[in-house]
């Protein structure tokens, strides 16, 4: 029986998640489950999967929860109720979907204790990637990717030689406005309308803006030990192949399924097995055809300046990362133009000192000053 504690439980991932639990329930435990304030839907998993504990990082919502469920079990509180949760030895896997910066601290507390993550949350690579993997090799703690593209490079790679590598390529849909030229006037509604994948609105953001494949270049770099000049990515609108790997000799090897995340989280769970799971069925007689182009750098911007951070190193793209998680919260506000994210990111870059062989507290300080540099100069 392995046990899973699910970070952001009531997000698109930690739903699907426990939609895995739900069918393997003679293998997979639920040991925990952590929200942010969403305790309507948490009330009804916890009524499900029983976990022994859950943290609520909204004091409010935390204090309501626990008045609905009495003793039924274990409520903690903020964000220290969180660090707890995952300082606890109860569980095999950390499932860590949370958005943004939150999931650095909660992924290093597991990490401290030797679990397998199953990461699903990119800033923790993005703005931390020296230190999570130095700190992975030290505990010797697994790390296995849940994005689907970082999922289909990690199996292509199973038995190869990594000095055999060409190049990874990363596929990316091009989101909502893929075929759009004019960006100045779209809408929230717009950007959130998805054509392949549901998922929060964050990430749907940064679909759009094409920043999430900018972010997944950078945890590339950082997970398959690569420079920026061996990563590429493609469009591939019909999001069949999740993602690619060149080698030495001239062949390729990719994995390929239909747009459905289920199947990158069971995999990080059971690696190295796979369960048996009919329920994403890939029918190559209905695919009319896959298509791939190179994407265009004007007009996503904020894929170019994570290239760009790769090359400045150190904190740039935890400045990057903090930056996009201001501009998109504006954005989603409605306080800003799609078009200001890039140029939000770009002002941070350019007005934050960058700093070069950063530990830990470097990159927690490099975050807040970021943040109250934008939110100063946006008020």
């Amino acid at each position: 029986m392995k046990r899973i504690l699910v970070l952001g439980s009531t997000g698109s991932i930690g739903i699907n998640t426990l939609e895995i639990a739900r069918t393997f329930p003679d293998k997979l435990e639920i040991a925990g489950l952590s929200v942010n304030n969403n305790i309507e839907l948490l009330e009804k998993q916890i009524s499900e999967f029983h976990p022994a504990a859950v943290a609520v990082c909204n004091e409010k919502s935390a204090s309501e929860l626990k008045k609905r469920i009495g003793n039924t079990c274990e409520v903690l509180t903020g964000d220290e109720g969180l660090l707890e949760l995952t300082r606890r030895d109860n569980y095999d896997i950390l499932l860590s979907a949370l958005v943004g910066f939150a999931g650095l601290a909660p992924t290093i507390e597991a990490i401290k204790l030797k679990k397998r993550i199953a990461l699903a949350n990119k800033e923790t690579l993005v703005t931390a990637g020296e230190i999570i993997i130095n700190l992975c090799k030290k505990y010797g703690a697994e790390l296995i990717p849940v994005d689907s593209e970082h999922s289909a490079i990690f199996q292509s790679l199973i038995g190869e030689n990594e000095n055999n590598i060409r190049k990874i390529i990363l596929t990316a849909s091009g989101g909502p406005f893929l075929n759009k030229s004019e960006l100045e006037n779209v809408t929230v509604e717009d950007a959130l309308n998805h054509p392949n994948w549901k998922m929060g609105n964050k990430i749907t953001i940064d679909s759009a803006t094409m920043m999430n494949k900018g972010l997944e270049v950078i945890e590339a770099f950082w997970l398959f030990n690569l420079p920026k000049e061996k990563i590429e990515v493609l469009i591939h609108p019909q999001s069949v192949v999740h993602s690619m790997v060149e080698f030495c000799d001239g062949s390729i090897k990719a994995q390929l399924s239909m747009p459905d995340m289920k199947l990158p989280i069971l995999y990080a769970i059971t690696y190295p097995e796979r369960y048996y799971f009919d329920t994403v069925k890939t029918d190559f007689k209905k695919i009319s055809r896959l298509t791939f182009f190179e994407p265009d750098f004007n007009k996503f911007e904020c894929l170019k300046i994570a290239y760009k951070t790769i090359e400045e190193g150190g904190t740039a793209p935890c400045i990057l990362n903090a930056a996009n998680e201001i501009a998109v919260e504006k954005f989603l506000a409605g306080k800003i133009k799609f078009t200001r994210i890039p140029e939000i990111i770009n002002d941070a870059l350019d007005n934050v000192a960058i700093r070069h062989n950063a530990d830990l507290q470097t990159i927690i300080e490099c975050d807040s000053t970021t943040r109250k540099y934008l939110n100063k100069k946006m008020s």
